[in-house]
């Protein structure tokens, strides 16, 4: 039976209620007559803003909360960044729907340099992101890396306030925030990988809410669901966590899937890459091809 209402658990950060409300938007207009709530909810990963995410326990702090709503009847469903979103979902939930990928690149964002390269020597660059700062120590050993948590809007007064020469955003949030001018230079594939999922926005359901499920699959997009499907699976295999830096950017061209992975050090810079190509069929099987071929490097001892 489809349900005549959906509300939506979301994150309170403007971009999360960007991302719900446009979620929102794509369902009525797919069902017309279908009434959509946003349930805006704050969750252990926003409030814990003076320690790095590692040590508190990762990126699945911004869905247990949303999740728990879903288990009372709260919330239907809840609409996720997937680069926020483990590699091993908590039992009882998919991920029914992915929508079209946006920019996938990182942001290089300051208000005196325009590219990293332009930087001066031992310049203080604001992330807290492990796979961002192992990618810097690689290509620029000697910036100062500066931890920097907090919502988009947060983490730019930061910057505005002289905290940092420079920080790095996802440039699609600055993007789907109407910030876009901010973005002095983006750090792209192949050079320099995103997260695995980034750019991807993502919808989560419990399992067996089939009228729910029926209502998202007007909003699934097949080419996200194959390339991520692949950086996922590559994230899975290597463990899954965002405590270790993991990067991955898989496309879909004329021959199939083609994915290309790394694994860092944050502190001494070093990187592994690896890269491969499958059928479109073979998606899961891609990305835990590109980890063991990691595996195969060494990628282990960075894991642990």
């Amino acid at each position: 039976m489809m349900p005549s209402i959906l509300r939506i658990a979301t994150r309170k950060s403007a971009l999360a209620l960007w991302q719900a409300e446009h979620v929102a938007t794509l369902l009525r207009a797919a069902h017309p007559g279908l009434a959509v709530e946003l349930v805006p909810m704050s969750t252990r990963g926003d409030e814990i803003l003076d320690k790095p995410l590692a040590s508190i326990g990762g990126k699945g702090l911004f869905l247990k909360e949303l999740e728990v709503a879903m288990l009372e009847g709260r919330a239907d469903l809840a609409v996720h960044s997937l680069k926020d979103v483990p590699a091993q979902l908590e039992p009882g939930f998919m991920l029914p729907a992915m929508l079209p990928r946006a920019d996938a690149a990182d942001a290089f964002v300051s208000n005196d340099y325009a590219e990293l390269a332009a930087l001066p020597k031992g310049a203080r660059v604001g992330t807290s992101s492990l796979r961002r700062q192992a990618q810097l120590r690689a290509l620029r050993p000697d910036l100062q890396l500066l931890d920097l948590r907090g919502n988009v809007g947060t983490r730019l007064g930061k910057l505005d306030a002289g905290g940092y020469d420079a920080i790095l955003l996802a440039c699609a949030g600055l993007e789907r925030l109407g910030l876009a001018s901010r973005i002095r230079s983006r750090l792209a594939a192949p050079d320099w990988l995103p997260a695995p999922g980034q750019a991807a926005i993502a919808i989560e359901a419990r399992e067996g809410a089939a009228g729910v499920i029926g209502l998202l699959a007007a909003l699934e997009d097949t080419e996200t669901r194959l390339t991520v499907s692949a950086e996922r699976a590559m994230n899975q295999a290597l463990g899954g966590s965002c405590t270790v830096p993991v990067g991955a950017w898989c496309v879909l061209g004329e021959h199939g899937l083609h994915l290309r992975g790394m694994v860092g050090d944050a502190g001494s810079g070093r990187l592994l890459h690896a890269e491969a190509s499958a059928a479109t069929e073979q998606a899961v099987a891609l990305g835990r091809q590109v980890a063991a071929a990691l595996l195969e490097q060494g990628a282990a001892e960075l894991l642990r």
